[in-house]
């Protein structure tokens, strides 16, 4: 499993820290869901940077089973996919019924109703839902170190809860085991932001 990976082991000084926390929290304060997109594709090389964030994320016994896919291509193919398999619940969610009448010409849409301005998107797969969205996550907090953003597609995700094995065949490299637990459409941000957003105050209870 580890094999020839000897150049993945690195020393460093466990008393040392490489970021201070005040940095680290004013980036996640700074972190933003990006819809708007240059109309520049991110090549392999920038992708393989990427994946090294996931490569050293924690797995739930160390199980290390999340696989990624990048599509590009073949992402028009899945997102007809995608909407062929959740179209059964475009009459309880607006947002899928204008997804099939984008895809079908109908209407007055500037943007896709789920990909708004976004041309690629990194899919997660795992046996465990916490394997694939923190992997995802570490991936994700790396990408706006190089000047990367995305968001994330919950509508797209309905393609595995409602027809898992459909949504397999699409992707056979994948074991079929594992379901799609993350769907992160991710670009070159054409808008920058200069102001944090509110949030719900979080509760937290000591016992």
């Amino acid at each position: 499993m580890f094999e020839n990976q000897s150049e993945r082991v690195e020393d460093y000084n466990p008393r040392e820290i490489p970021i201070i926390s005040e940095e680290f929290l004013q980036f996640l304060k700074q972190r933003r869901s990006i819809r708007w997109f240059k109309n520049k594709k991110i090549d392999k090389e920038t992708f393989d940077k990427l994946f090294e964030a996931a490569y050293y994320s924690p797995s739930a016994q160390n199980a290390q089973d999340v696989e990624f896919v990048v599509l590009d291509e073949k992402l028009d193919d899945f997102m007809h996919l995608a909407y062929d398999i959740i179209k059964v619940e475009e009459d309880e969610f607006f947002r899928i019924k204008q997804f099939g009448e984008y895809l079908r010409g109908e209407g007055d849409y500037k943007n896709h109703p789920l990909l708004w301005e976004g041309s690629q998107m990194i899919l997660s797969f795992s046996k465990s839902p916490a394997n694939a969205i923190i992997a995802n996550t570490r991936l994700e907090l790396l990408a706006y170190t190089m000047g990367l953003g995305g968001f994330y597609s919950l509508f797209t995700l309905k393609a595995d809860e409602l027809g898992h094995d459909r949504l397999t065949e699409f992707f056979p490299e994948i074991d079929s085991d594992k379901h799609m637990y993350s769907a992160f459409i991710i670009g070159y941000p054409r808008v920058k932001y200069r102001r944090t957003v509110p949030h719900k105050k979080i509760n937290v209870h000591f016992k």
